[in-house]
């Protein structure tokens, strides 16, 4: 009487197996590479108008780097040279910030320009096909086409703080998530 044989898979199969699990458990555990841009002005007024009080980047960079890793985070502010201006810079620096400056623009309604716009659209841009996720710190509706862009072209997951009253409803539409500045991010 013949007895069915077992099939046996030659060892190779039990190689490609092992690499097919590992690689797909390296993708599962793999730090998330995090860059962060910030619209300093656009968060300096908005939370000034909205709650009278100042945005807390030292909180905000622990929440982020909890999530991933932070390779790359910009700060966009204008220059006016006063020593509490040049302080907070250098705040932002010991934080792990990069920060950029451009000449001061007083508005006729008091308000600071900075024109950092092009200048944020083309760093995310640049920086969009190396990380997994962007943040984008600001209230601001022209950055919307920029979420959506990056996110169809670079499969980035794309994240917005912004004050909730004045914060573009396109903006927050186009992001994969919306955080709320509230109290918890702020000094």
């Amino acid at each position: 009487m013949k007895t069915a044989s077992r099939f046996t898979p030659p060892a190779c199969w039990y190689r490609v197996i092992f690499i097919r699990g590992y690689l797909s458990h390296q993708q599962a555990t793999a730090v998330k590479k995090i860059a962060i841009f910030v619209d300093v002005q656009n968060i300096y007024y908005t939370t000034r108008q909205v709650y009278g009080r100042q945005f807390n980047y030292r909180n905000l960079w622990q929440r982020i780097n909890a999530g991933g890793e932070i390779v790359s985070a910009v700060a966009y502010a204008v220059h006016r040279g006063d020593d509490k201006q040049l302080k907070f810079q250098n705040a932002l620096r010991q934080i792990g910030f990069t920060v950029k400056l451009k000449p001061y623009i007083q508005r006729s309604d008091g308000s600071a320009k900075g024109d950092w716009d092009v200048g944020i659209t083309i760093d995310v841009m640049e920086s969009a096909r190396d990380v997994d996720t962007v943040v984008l710190l600001s209230g601001d509706g022209d950055f919307d086409l920029l979420l959506k862009k990056i996110n169809e072209d670079y499969g980035v997951t794309t994240e917005v703080y912004g004050v909730p009253a004045l914060t573009a409803n396109s903006l927050i539409a186009a992001a994969s998530l919306y955080h709320r500045i509230d109290e918890d991010l702020l000094l």
